[in-house]
């Protein structure tokens, strides 16, 4: 009985993630070469960009699924599952790691027990690289919830994390 509550549950979620594809599709409907403001549009509201999505967008694109899945594996901004509850991105550019991001990032992996482009187990932080957030001169940069901390150090860092998840 759990089993068949589990997957009810999760068509119940595909279903609702469905609908919220197929109003974004609709208000790109006039435009031609949507793909990338769909796709951003469908991150927005979900978060990610389903599998189980891929297939809709394509159709209503005119598009292959696999021309769909290669924009979204493409761009390092699109995710195929879910992130955590915070995101984190740590600048890669040369301003940033000539000052340390590279130090910062293997901090950041350690404190959160996760890898760049990983998760944690308990979800609540997604880490990720980025490359450059725009504040070069500040370096090195960090982005928490779209939200952009510079002259990062470990300390800083924990400081951060530790706000947002006590």
């Amino acid at each position: 009985m759990r089993q068949e509550q589990v997957q009810q549950a999760q068509q119940g979620h595909e279903a609702s993630e469905l609908a919220a594809v197929q109003r974004i599709l609709q208000a790109h409907e006039n435009e031609p070469g949507a793909l990338l403001p769909i796709l951003h549009d469908v991150q927005d509201a979900l978060g990610y960009i389903p599998a189980h999505a891929v297939p809709v967008i394509a159709e209503a694109q005119n598009l292959s699924r696999a021309e769909v899945h290669g924009v979204v594996t493409y761009y390092h901004h699109f995710r195929s599952a879910p992130a955590g509850r915070h995101v984190i991105q740590i600048c890669r550019a040369e301003a940033c790691q000539s000052m340390g991001a590279d130090a910062l990032l293997a901090h950041a992996e350690l404190r959160l027990g996760c890898s760049a482009h990983g998760t944690t187990k308990d979800g609540a932080f997604t880490l990720e690289p980025a490359f450059c957030l725009g504040l070069c001169a500040s370096s090195p940069a960090m982005t928490l919830d779209d939200q952009p901390h510079a002259r990062m150090t470990p300390r800083t860092f924990d400081a951060l994390v530790a706000q947002v998840n006590p």
